[in-house]
């Protein structure tokens, strides 16, 4: 469809004014992207094998083989789905996704899902640096080396390293860094499944008893957050280098399709693979990917290590480099190499409390998602809303400006959000109550189906619950909005022939 953009464009000088380091709008000629590009970043990010591990949480439901596969396909789809809607914003703006989301919050509003959104970022980088310190510790056992603290320490120090100089580095080299790694880890992960396909017990997995309706939406949940949803929060940071006349829809397919694609395959296979293994449903809990090591040759372990260490670290450099961004569109004037310097300082001190202090970090972590999984769920829902009731390209302006179209607070957004988060986490239970007691205090709305020990309370419908009340919501509330802040511009700069774009 194309459209007349009713946006102001900067001038070069313009532009400097309002370059915060690393929260700029991307330059005209900059905007040389691909919708197809968009598949390395979100392949590389996702084709680790720790998407089969995810296998053993689905089945902890109590669900059959066939219901956890039509969970995992329609999970991990739908979840993809709506980050490639929300990188639909990205190219419209050419900005990272936290400012873009000034247009339905408000300049400062914004910083209500910012900081939820810092949050969830910095939770998953860290998780996937411990989740390789582990591999790295768990490998070196096996084949008979030191798998001490010395070791440990120097492991948390390298993937460290690695995480922040990559992130540092911008867009382009990882972008670059992503499409090798895509091949390398993508290999390995094959191979992986070849050496294993051997373990596959047909019989074992079919004879799994299928689980109440609940218990299949718990899982469904559990694979929207753990994917999708886990990363929606950056997912424009890696669109803004489209071109304005990239399609909208092959954006969101590109954006879909590389993300979806490996895990969906690699949960199946767990699916399989775990379903036929008890020992390895139960040692994944507290080492994900070196429970799933113990099963290959010695002459295997050191490529697959590297292969997987290599994967957490992409997915962990996607989390900082946008953590970094998220936490200059809060208001914080620093360069964005220095953002990413303290985040990274909070990664390696989150991942040694985990690695050589806390006796358990699965757990509480899966309580920490979901909660921050219920506003961002929300915060989607009205961004997702707002890129489909925008017919025009973002006033990079207004994006920056408290005065501008998009205004300081937007209060009709603020309140669904709140309002959504709070219906949301009152139907959402800590599942892991004794390894994570100070989050014990959601699931107060329970009590009409069941309560907190009812059968209800396991499937975390909060989630699923916030992100529609967002949608419906904004797309009802926010329509007049979003139509008086297209309509802020002089028709004069409306008609300009250089503002036709497609969608």
């Amino acid at each position: 469809m194309s459209e007349r953009t009713a946006t102001t464009r900067l001038s070069e000088s313009e532009r400097r004014l309002v370059e915060t380091t690393g929260i700029e709008v991307i330059d005209e000629g900059q905007r040389t992207a691909k919708p197809s590009d968009l598949f390395w970043p979100w392949f590389a990010a996702n084709v680790s094998v720790f998407g089969i591990s995810y296998s053993s949480f689905v089945y902890g439901f109590g669900i059959s083989f066939v219901q956890a596969l039509v969970v995992t396909v329609v999970g991990i789809v739908l979840s993809f789905l709506a980050c490639g809607i929300i990188a639909i914003a990205g190219k419209r703006g050419s900005a990272p996704t936290m400012v873009l989301s000034r247009a339905a919050f408000g300049v400062n509003g914004q910083k209500v899902p910012g900081v939820f959104s810092w949050l969830i970022s910095m939770g998953w980088e860290t998780f996937l640096a411990i989740m390789a310190v582990l591999a790295t510790a768990t490998v070196f056992r096996q084949l008979g080396w030191s798998d001490g603290t010395t070791t440990k320490v120097l492991a948390c120090a390298v993937i460290a390293g690695l995480i922040v100089l990559a992130s540092v580095a911008g867009y382009h080299t990882i972008m670059r860094m992503q499409s090798v790694l895509t091949w390398v880890t993508g290999a390995v992960t094959i191979a992986y499944v070849a050496m294993t396909l051997d373990r596959v017990d047909l019989g074992a997995v079919m004879a799994r008893e299928a689980g109440p309706l609940e218990a299949v939406i718990g899982a469904l949940v559990l694979l929207m957050t753990g994917f999708g949803l886990g990363w929606i929060n950056i997912a424009a940071d890696w669109s803004r280098y489209q071109r304005r006349d990239a399609p909208g829809a092959s954006i969101a397919f590109w954006n879909t399709l590389g993300g979806a694609l490996a895990p969906t395959l690699l949960v199946i296979y767990g699916l399989l693979l775990i379903g036929s293994d008890p020992a390895l449903e139960e040692g994944i809990v507290n080492d994900p990917i070196g429970t799933l090591a113990t099963i290959l040759p010695l002459w295997f372990l050191v490529p697959f290590l590297l292969a997987a260490v290599l994967a957490l670290v992409s997915g962990a450099v996607l989390g900082i480099y946008s953590s970094g961004l998220t936490l200059l569109s809060l208001g914080v004037k620093i360069p964005r190499p220095t953002a990413a310097l303290i985040d990274g300082t909070i990664l390696t001190l989150g991942t040694i409390w985990v690695v050589f202090f806390a006796q358990s970090f699965l757990a509480p972590f899966q309580s920490f998602l979901i909660t921050l999984g219920v506003p961002i769920a929300a915060w989607a829902g009205i961004l997702m809303a707002d890129v489909a009731l925008r017919r025009r390209d973002y006033d990079e302006r207004a994006l920056f400006d408290r005065t501008g179209r998009y205004g300081d607070w937007n209060w009709v957004a603020i309140g669904i959000m709140a309002v959504a988060s709070v219906i949301g986490w009152g139907l959402v239970i800590n599942l892991f109550a004794d390894a994570a007691p100070w989050n014990n205090w959601q699931g107060y709305l329970l009590g009409p189906i069941g309560g907190r020990e009812g059968t209800w309370a396991w499937a975390n419908t909060g989630v699923l619950v916030s992100l529609a009340i967002g949608f419906l919501g904004w797309l009802a509330l926010g329509r007049s909005i979003v139509r008086r802040q297209e309509e802020g511009l002089t028709p004069a700069a409306d008609a300009r022939p250089d503002r036709v774009v497609t969608s």
